[in-house]
């Protein structure tokens, strides 16, 4: 039985709904509006966001300019028309006049490259034995609280303690040869390295150790087959920082060398500042960053070839990157995959 209508018969009747919407005067006149592409305005000082490659190299430069004319500026002219005196900086011209001496290799004891050489030696050993001891102590610690806790004075002692006050300990332990430069580092630098593996260990997250104890993983496998290789990433990463420092300290040690030949870096400084050539002083100066520089880029090359799945996107965008990968195919190109024939 169909119940009675409200409305006459023969009055047509259109259904309830949602009142249509008023048709907008303020179209465009193009139909394809809709399929435009969106083109994103490029925002310089948006937070967190991504700007072009581009655009971050001129940033650069244009600091690294500013900061050479500031120099320029600051030394302009002679004696006291200067805003820094000579012996607070000499000019540009003035140290690049100097740049043929500490480059000629019959003098060994202010060649750069050669007292370069010898300071990244020492640095090298002396990281490589804190290496040594500070990864392994530090994974075992960042595995066991009961290992964690008894490392933890020790650890506190060595990353709070002045470098400069460790300059006298190493020189009253070890004297003033080649074993005093390395275990400067050695235990300048082991305190930092076993912090940051700890952090890197127990930054990995619960649910990977849980995973592997559902599919009966024992305590070892779990160590060495989940927990360290996901810590070790951070673990480069936080490395490759502390070894810029590390060529930095070794410089506090380098003050005093007995033998003939380059005597480091630091070596180089004190005769300089000795004999009061401050075109030495900043030759050196602008040496140190340069080289600290092509070591990061060879170490994080480095790091996105052992973590391919880890920095695999980011490892893209780098040049560094990308040209190491070039240099490897000069060398080292993969077979042809053999044709299969099928038998007749």
């Amino acid at each position: 039985m169909t119940e009675p209508s409200d409305h006459p018969p023969g009055e047509n009747v259109t259904p309830a709904g949602p009142p249509e919407a008023a048709p907008d005067h303020r179209e465009n006149s193009s139909a394809g509006d809709d399929t435009a592409p969106h083109v994103p305005r490029l925002r310089f000082f948006a937070l967190r966001s991504e700007i072009p490659r581009w655009l971050m190299i001129a940033a650069g430069c244009l600091s690294v300019t500013i900061c050479a004319l500031l120099w320029w500026w600051t030394t302009l002219g002679s004696g006291e028309e200067r805003i820094l005196g000579y012996n607070q900086l000499p000019s540009v011209a003035e140290t690049w006049e100097r740049l043929p001496d500490v480059l000629d290799s019959e003098s060994p004891e202010r060649h750069i490259w050669d007292n370069t050489v010898v300071s990244l030696k020492r640095v090298v050993i002396g990281f490589s034995l804190a290496l040594l001891v500070g990864i392994p102590i530090g994974i075992a610690a960042g595995c066991f609280p009961l290992i964690g806790g008894f490392f933890a004075p020790l650890v506190l002692f060595g990353r709070n303690i002045p470098i400069a006050a460790l300059i006298p300990l190493v020189l009253a332990l070890f004297g003033t040869d080649e074993k005093q430069k390395y275990m400067f580092i050695f235990i300048a630098c082991v305190a930092f390295i076993i912090a940051d593996t700890i952090d890197a260990v127990r930054e990995v997250a619960q649910r990977y150790v849980e995973t592997a104890l559902t599919l009966g993983a024992s305590r070892l496998q779990i160590v060495f087959k989940v927990l360290v290789p996901l810590a070790m990433p951070m673990v480069f990463n936080s490395l490759r920082v502390l070894f810029g420092l590390a060529f930095g300290y070794i410089m506090l040690v380098e003050l005093m060398h007995e033998e003939e030949g380059a005597g480091g870096l630091g070596y180089m400084l004190n005769i300089a500042r000795k004999r009061g050539i401050t075109e030495y002083t900043m030759i050196i100066v602008l040496t140190i960053p340069l080289v600290a520089y092509v070591i990061d880029q060879l170490l994080y090359v480095a790091q996105c070839w052992l973590f391919r799945w880890k920095y695999g996107e980011e490892a893209e965008r780098s040049t560094a990157f990308r040209l190491s990968r070039r240099v490897l195919r000069l060398f080292w190109r993969r077979a042809p995959a053999p044709v299969a024939v099928s038998p007749r």
